[in-house]
Order: structure tokens, then C-alpha cells, then sequence
């Protein structure tokens, strides 16, 4: 039997006794053969036990592969980049859809609503590529010297009078400008040809600029008055120099209409501003219009916050389904952002946001202009009439009218708050498929105007500090410590830690008595924005240029257009203090939301 030779083998292998007979050799022989031949057929049945390891990791590993290479695609597939474009904007997407229960908008912060030109990079916005070549063929421009700013072979006459149109004139200020603004944050696009000025040896000298803290690409204009002086050679050496737009006769004359009439001079206004209403031109272009029209709703007399959120809402679901949205620029300011707290109607969208932008972003007309040539080109009755589909809620998705053939979309919005919000259109479902179209709000350029001019006045080399007091320092629950971090001896105390002394120093602030930061004076040159009230008083260019907007009727300057000055002159200051930053142990928001 197997098992007795296998055991007699094993005996003869070991026993000692045995191994000088022939038996014994054959059967080791013999045991060696079965031995061999059995290990042979185990070798080639047989994986060995690394292998195996090795090829069960290497599938888990492909398995695993796989499966990231399909999520990734799922995601690319489905990811909608959230607004605006690529930047994060949880933060305002939070603080903008905060809603109460009754998706009423909670009180609105002290601090500026953002816009497009805030959170995007230039190369975001439409038409930045083109600006960007121009801004550095003017650059290019700019820092070269203008052709024979050098001297003609050492001719030229020390003692004669100063020729404005002297190349050696553009050339210095060039110079001088390129120096003196240097870690200013100014670029130099273009510069006009200078004018003599009031007085032999001064020149008044314009140019065009862009501040590189400012993420739009809009330009702006100074004109400043120079003092010259024959210097070594040839050159001309610059003595003096004036203040921002000194130089009075190098601005442009201010546009008039109407018949000439003798009046004060007007101060000149900016000729680049065109935000004039689009018309349609004729009936056949209306009626190959396609068109969005969303009636007034109950965000009419809310706050800016909720205004821009519902508006952009309207303008994202225009461009989803390619038309052109029906835009109404009578807005009513809440009393959230008046001085009384009583809501003003008649307010023009152009007073607070740049309509030459909007309308050069997104395709638009104006509800007034679009009625009259609706009741006007639309009297026809069956065929060739305009088709119009009302939507009389927001629960009609845009989805839904997506492949909607009618020349004319009307969402009405006759419900009760809150299902008369336009910003409803935009949630649910359609948050995923609308894209609020931010690139296409910017802040009027009438204000940046203001803006630049107070920052041009501190020859742009100021430091800021942001005071918030107002209502959350009566908030004694929300805010238990503001009130006190915000003392005039606390203020003193902390900003002469983070600012060196002497220097420029802007607040910007809701705090409405004016003397309350003079113990600052002592220790910096202190510039608030009731210090510049001319630039918006009844003899000063946003005046011409809003009255222009009104047919003749003046404009105040409200609360919401002070803070837009306010706020922006504060973000163009090189160092910064800010109250929820620097100045109090409170969170911005109230108690227990500094990690919201």
C-alpha cells in the first residue's frame, strides 16, 4: 500500500542501519523519482503566495483608478462654476440669500454691497483682453520720451519764454510723474498735449491713468498745473506742481445743450460717460427681438442687497434663454439707506451703477422705450402679431421656457410677498442652470469719479481706517463690546499701534458727528468725507452730469451714495485698520458668527 512504502522509505532515509544495502538504495531511488515527479506537478498547479498578493493589490488599485477617473468626469460633466466665474462666492451668496422665514431680506449691513469689479479679475470681464493690449501699448507709450525731448545738438535758449508745446515740457512731466507716483499704485496710459497755463512758465498738462487696486479697467483723467524751469543743458527741471485737476486749463470744456446762455462757468465733465438709453431702430429689428419682460415686483422700496440679487436673477435668466431683458431704471432707495429711514422712489439706476458697462455687457432695453414701441408696432390683429406668453409665477422654471417661441416673456409678479420676489425665479432647481451675470454690475463712474479725486487730492498715499457704529453699537446684545472698542480714546490707543503717526489718514465711517475722531488729529492729518462735500455741491461736475440725467432737476447726494465714496476711497488707502479686524473682539455679524 502507498502509505507502508511511503513509511518503509522514510524509514530506510533515516535509519542508519540500512544504508549500505542495495535495497535500500533502490527504494531511495525510487522515492526520489515519486518525490520529484509530485513536486513538479505542484509547481505548475500552483501560484506562490506573493504573486498572488501582488495581482490582488494591482486590481484594487485599477478598480480604484477607474472608479476616480468616472467620478471626475461625472463631476466636470455636471459642476456648475459658482457666480461670479471662478472665484469663491460663498460669501456673498451666503450673505445675500439670508433669508427670515418669509424670505424677507435681514437688515442690511453697514458695509458695501460688492459688485463685479470687486471680486473679478480683469481678465474675467468681457473685453479684457482688448484693454489689456491698450493699457500696455499707452504704458509703452508713456514711458517712452516723446521724439526730440532731447536738445537739438545744445542749441536751445535758457533765457527764452516757456513754449508749452515744447516736446522738453511732456518729457519732464513724464519724468517727474513716473517718479512721484512710483509706489502710488497710478499707471500712466496717455498723455494730451500741454496748454499753457494763467502764468508765464506754467503749463497745464492732462493725462490719462488707471489704478492698478482697481480690478475694472476704467480710466480716468488729471490735469495739473506745472512750474518749469531752464535746468543743466537742455533739460527743463519742474518747480512746482499743483494739486489733483489743477491744471484747469487743460480739462475739457463742459458739453452744453440748448441755446447759449450767460451763466457761471461750469466746472467740465467727464466726456468718456455714455450711458445713454439703446432705442430700437426700426419695426422690423422689434419685431425680431426676443424678449424677457419681468413686471415690477415686491423688491421695488427693498434694500440694495435684495435689489442686485433679484436683478441679476432677471438678467442671468435673459441670458439663459437668449433674449433681451426689459430693464425699468426707476428704482425706489429703501429707507435702509436714507438718512430718515423713509424710502425715495424716482431714484435713476445710472445715480449708483455704471449703465454704459451694463448695457455693453448684456443685451437690454428700457421698459419706458420698449412699451411705447410695443403699443406703437403691435396694432395688428392675427397673423404677424407679436406673440407674448405671461408667466404668472415664479414657479414656471426657466427650464420650462426654454424652448418658448414668443417674442415677448412676461413674468408678472402680482402675488403676495414673498412669491412676488424676483430672486425666486433663480431658486430651487434653476440655482443650478442661472448664472447671475456679476461681471456686468460695476459702481457708477460718476461716484468712482468723487472716489478718485479724494484719493488724487491725498496724492494717493493715505492710510485708512473703517469705523461701523451706527445700529450695532446700540446693540448692546448682538454687540456687547463695540460700542466701547470703538471710543475715541480706544480708537486712539489701537490705530497708533498699526499706522505710523503723521501720515494721511482716511475714515471712512457711519458714525454721523463729525468731531467725533478729532483726538486722532494730534497724531495724524485726518480726512473724513464731509470734508469734501464741493465735489457733489450744485457747482461741481457729478452735479452737471446728473442733472443732465434729470432734465435740470437736482440730485441729493443720499446716504447710499456716501457710502459707495466712502468704502472706496477706504480700499484704495495703503495700510488698512477696520473695525471687525482690528478695533473689537465682536464678530461682524454678532455673537458666535466669527466662524461663520
Amino acid at each position: 500500500m502507498p502509505s507502508s512504502d511511503q513509511d518503509d522509505d522514510h524509514h530506510d532515509e533515516g535509519s542508519p542501519l540500512f544504508r549500505g544495502s542495495g535495497g535500500a538504495d533502490d527504494d531511495r531511488h525510487s522515492s526520489r523519482r515519486r518525490s520529484s515527479t509530485s513536486g513538479a506537478s505542484s509547481a505548475v498547479g500552483e501560484v506562490p503566495v506573493s504573486q498572488s498578493l501582488i495581482k490582488a493589490a494591482s486590481n484594487v488599485c485599477f478598480s480604484f483608478f477607474v472608479f476616480a477617473v468616472l467620478a471626475v468626469t461625472v463631476v466636470a460633466v455636471t459642476y456648475q462654476p459658482p457666480d461670479p466665474w471662478f472665484q469663491s462666492s460663498a460669501a456673498i451668496t451666503t450673505s445675500l440669500s439670508r433669508v427670515l422665514p418669509n424670505s424677507t431680506f435681514l437688515q442690511p449691513d453697514d458695509s458695501l454691497l460688492p459688485t463685479g469689479e470687486d471680486f473679478a479679475s480683469p481678465s474675467a470681464a468681457p473685453g479684457a483682453a482688448a484693454a489689456a493690449q491698450r493699457d500696455a501699448a499707452d504704458d509703452q507709450a508713456a514711458a517712452v520720451p516723446a521724439l526730440g525731448t532731447a536738445a537739438t545738438n545744445g542749441t536751445c535758449d535758457p533765457d527764452a519764454p516757456l513754449n508749452c508745446s515744447d516736446p522738453r515740457v511732456l518729457a519732464a512731466v513724464r519724468a517727474f510723474n513716473a517718479k512721484a507716483f512710483f509706489r502710488k499704485s497710478i499707471v500712466f496710459l496717455s498723455y494730451e498735449a500741454p496748454v499753457p497755463a494763467t502764468k508765464p512758465g506754467q503749463c497745464d498738462v492732462a493725462w490719462r491713468f488707471r489704478n492698478r487696486r482697481e480690478k475694472s479697467w476704467r480710466r480716468y483723467r488729471d490735469y495739473r498745473r506745472f512750474e518749469l524751469t531752464a535746468g543743466e543743458g537742455c533739460a527743463l527741471d519742474i518747480v512746482k506742481v499743483g494739486k489733483f485737476r489743477s491744471g484747469k486749463n487743460a480739462a475739457r470744456p463742459p458739453r452744453r445743450k440748448g441755446p447759449k446762455r450767460p451763466q457761471v462757468a461750469a466746472p467740465p465733465v467727464d466726456a468718456e460717460i455714455n450711458d445713454t438709453i439703446p432705442v430700437v431702430g426700426s419695426e422690423a429689428e422689434f419685431r425680431r427681438g426676443k424678449y424677457l419682460y419681468y413686471m415690477r415686483g415686491g423688491d421695488h422700496c427693498k434694500s440694495m442687497n435684495q435689489f442686485i440679487w433679484s436683478f441679476l436673477c432677471g438678467l442671468g435668466e435673459a441670458k439663459y434663454l437668449n433674449r433681451t431683458f426689459v430693464m425699468d431704471l426707476n428704482m425706489c432707495l429703501s429707507g435702509a439707506h436714507t438718512e430718515d429711514g423713509k424710502d425715495v422712489n424716482g431714484k435713476d439706476f445710472r445715480f449708483y451703477f455704471d449703465f454704459e458697462h451694463l448695457k455693453e455687457s448684456v443685451p437690454l432695453v428700457e421698459e419706458g422705450d420698449f412699451l411705447k414701441d410695443w403699443h406703437r408696432w403691435d396694432k395688428k390683429k392675427g397673423p404677424g402679431r407679436m406673440t407674448v406668453r405671461k408667466v404668472p409665477t415664479y414657479k414656471v422654471t426657466p427650464m420650462q421656457l426654454k424652448r418658448d417661441k414668443s417674442n415677448i416673456i412676461w413674468r408678472q409678479f402680482d402675488g403676495k410677498e414673498p412669491e412676488n420676489y424676483w430672486y425666486r425665479v433663480c431658486e430651487g432647481r434653476a440655482a443650478k442652470v442661472i448664472q447671475r451675470p456679476w461681471y456686468a454690475i460695476w459702481k457708477s463712474k460718476r461716484l468712482m469719479n468723487i472716489v478718485t479725486e479724494i484719493a488724487g487730492r491725498m496724492d494717493w498715499d493715505y492710510d485708512g481706517l473703517h469705523v461701523i457704529r451706527g445700529w450695532k453699537a446700540q446693540n448692546k446684545k448682538m454687540y456687547p463690546n463695540l460700542d466701547a472698542d470703538t471710543s475715541p480714546d480706544a480708537i486712539v490707543s489701537k490705530v497708533t499701534k498699526l499706522i505710523k503717526e503723521w501720515r494721511n489718514l482716511y475714515i471712512a465711517t457711519n458714525e454721523p458727528f463729525y468731531y467725533y475722531f478729532d483726538k486722532l488729529r494730534s497724531h495724524y492729518h485726518v480726512h473724513l468725507l464731509d470734508d469734501y462735500k464741493e465735489l457733489w455741491s450744485n457747482t461741481s461736475e457729478w452735479y452737471n452730469e446728473t442733472t443732465s440725467i434729470t432734465g435740470g432737476k437736482p440730485v441729493p447726494f443720499d446716504a447710499y451714495m456716501k457710502v459707495i465714496v466712502d468704502t472706496e476711497v477706504f480700499y484704495r488707502s495703503k495700510a488698512k485698520v477696520e473695525t471687525f479686524n482690528n478695533l473689537t473682539r465682536d464678530c461682524k455679524d454678532g455673537i458666535n458668527t466669527c466662524n461663520l
